[in-house]
């Protein structure tokens, strides 16, 4: 068993990938947050201090790279091999995070997406290569993903997956300027044992 996450590292299906975020990704990064801005706003959180604002983009690469060095999150960005390009593109971002160890082994992951590639697979794709990496690499037992009950496309995405519902945390987190409600959904690693990706990609045949 893992005593830790192994990092970096890099996942790939066919088209998508997960791979570590790095500083040199401001740019890139920056062009897909700005063209989402409102597609990502009622599900973004938010800094429930008074006046309290968000890190800026160096300084939430370095919490992660920080995250990342104690064995307590995963920072990946999402990418798919596009027509044109000669390195995939960044098309969204996931983050495993809250890594706990000892008798938990348990972990919580996050996402966005470009709009432009939603509804596409990738989400999917990218949560159940991260799941199985915790799962079969690291040794992890459980993957818990909390969403909002009106976030549409994020239910999609653990209906797809076979994620259980696990019920609501009221007022969980502070997103997009107030406490909301979020339903918890998680599997464990007994529940899929030859991989959440080969179940998903068998669906789709």
């Amino acid at each position: 068993m893992a005593i830790g996450p192994v990092w970096p590292v890099t996942l790939r299906s066919g088209d998508i990938g997960l791979r570590p975020i790095h500083y040199r990704d401001k740019g890139e990064w920056m062009a897909v947050r700005s063209r989402n801005n409102v597609w990502l706003a009622p599900w973004e959180a938010s800094n429930p201090a008074p006046g309290g604002g968000l890190p800026n983009y160096r300084q939430m690469v370095r919490g992660l790279k920080v995250q990342a060095a104690q064995s307590t999150a995963l920072p990946f960005l999402i990418t798919e091999v596009a027509p044109g390009h000669r390195n995939p593109v960044i098309v969204g971002q996931l983050t495993v995070s809250s890594i706990l160890w000892g008798s938990a082994l348990t972990a919580t992951l996050g996402y966005w997406v470009d709009q432009a590639r939603a509804g596409r697979g990738i989400v999917p794709t990218a949560v159940a290569m991260a799941t199985d990496y915790c799962f079969q690499g690291l040794g992890l037992h459980r993957m818990e993903i909390n969403i909002r009950p009106e976030n549409a496309p994020s239910l999609r995405v653990v209906e797809k997956l076979g994620f259980r519902d696990e019920g609501v945390r009221r007022r969980y987190l502070h997103i997009d300027g107030e406490w909301a409600d979020h339903r918890s959904f998680a599997l464990t690693a007994e529940d899929f044992p030859d991989g959440v990706l080969a179940r998903f990609l068998s669906s789709r045949r």
